[in-house]
């Protein structure tokens, strides 16, 4: 689960992390009122959308003006202006793609002195099964490209889950920041603030960048970003009230109700499989023979009859879904329970794209028989590699 700026830095807040004051407006008279709270002199009015590169995007509106999604405002007049400007408009960065995202809420921060921007991250590594703070003195920057460009400019530093984070750890962060003086001891209070945080609300991701070091020597998060464990929430039910769907996919939000994984991808065949490992494997044999997928989609081992015809229907909800294939290994989950779940989703949304059905494993005689006795034109596959042939091959000739 993701949650905005302003939620992320009230929640780091709590743990002593630094930030710069701030209160989110949803119109341009709680954003003007926001601002004379502040009193300047420098204002930083911040479009909440989840997505990152806000400030070099752009709105689609001509109304929002050339400025991106994040401006500097000098006078309280100047807030509301923005404010006017940005509210309810669609805002297009390199992470939401071409259709952009609707601005409903801003962050109306108040400015401070950079002396330089840093960037700081921590996250588990899988890799190394540990959670692990990332650190860079290119901060501001896209850390893809620092890692791919310049990836001696990078710091991580794992943490032993026995000891936890100790003093040392934080240091290395600072050094590896090049930090000096003062700024070293705030950075410390910072990194172990942010570890902290961490590992109380079962974060997944924390990041700040840029991590900003101000002239006075003051370590500040400038901005912050905080992914959490879908599956640690129901511990938290306090961050669990911070998700706004508004800036979540309708199908993915659908498909949690009804405990599904399902996640929208930017191809054309959709696909229903049991086991999130097999999912992956499909995706990729589509790939392999040519075509692209368009969802991943695991309806998991005890899905009922109604989850696979609700899972079916996700998928043809998808405008761009031209070809469903359907994979699924019957272990505890039974082909003919998919079988007929499929039949009956099939029937009532009136199919109109190819329906490759592979089927192995317990009651797939039964299985194929519903499908075969269904009078529906869905084709049949022996295998995997067999199933992603057909679609792809039925996709391109449908076209």
């Amino acid at each position: 689960m993701n949650i905005h700026e302003y939620q992320a830095k009230q929640l780091l807040k709590k743990y002593g992390v630094a930030v710069n004051n701030g209160m989110v407006a949803y119109t341009p008279d709680e954003a003007e009122s926001v601002a004379q709270q502040l009193g300047g002199p420098l204002f930083v009015v911040k479009s909440q959308i989840h997505a990152g590169g806000r400030g070099k995007g752009k709105f689609k509106e001509p109304e929002a003006g050339e400025k991106g999604g994040v401006r500097l405002a000098r006078t309280v007049a100047d807030v509301r202006a923005n404010a006017e400007q940005m509210l309810g408009r669609t805002l297009v960065t390199h992470q939401t793609g071409s259709v952009g995202k609707a601005v409903k809420r801003l962050y109306i921060e108040a400015g401070c002195d950079i002396a330089r921007e840093l960037y700081l991250s921590v996250l588990m590594d899988r890799a190394a099964s540990r959670v692990t703070f990332i650190a860079s003195t290119e901060g501001g920057m896209e850390i893809e490209k620092v890692a791919a460009q310049t990836p001696e400019r990078i710091v991580k530093v794992p943490i032993d889950p026995i000891t936890g984070i100790q003093p040392f750890h934080a240091r290395k962060v600072a050094f590896g920041l090049k930090l000096e003086g003062k700024q070293v001891n705030a950075c410390v209070k910072f990194v172990t603030a942010m570890y902290q945080a961490f590992m109380d609300l079962d974060a997944s991701l924390i990041e700040i960048n840029p991590l900003v070091v101000t002239p006075a020597g003051e370590v500040i998060a400038l901005d912050a970003k905080m992914n959490f464990d879908d599956n640690a929430l129901f511990r938290h039910k306090d961050v669990e009230e911070l998700r706004d769907e508004d800036e979540e996919d309708p199908r993915e939000l659908e498909a949690a109700r009804h405990s599904l994984n399902y996640i929208t991808l930017d191809g054309t065949i959709g696909c229903m499989v049991n086991g999130a490992g097999l999912a992956m494997a499909t995706m990729d044999i589509i790939k392999l023979y040519g075509g692209s997928p368009a969802n991943f989609l695991d309806v998991g081992g005890g899905a009922t009859k109604e989850r696979v015809a609700i899972a079916f229907k996700l998928i043809l909800s998808d405008p761009n879904v031209e070809g469903i294939l359907i994979n699924i290994f019957g272990g505890i989950m039974r082909c003919d329970v998919i079988a007929e779940g499929v039949v009956a989703a099939a029937r009532e949304v009136s199919l109109n794209v190819p329906l490759v059905v592979r089927l192995e494993g317990t009651n797939v005689e039964l299985g194929k028989k519903i499908i075969t006795e269904s009078g529906l034109p869905i084709i049949a596959a022996d295998n995997l590699a067999d199933a992603a042939e057909k679609v792809v091959k039925a996709v391109r000739e449908a076209a």
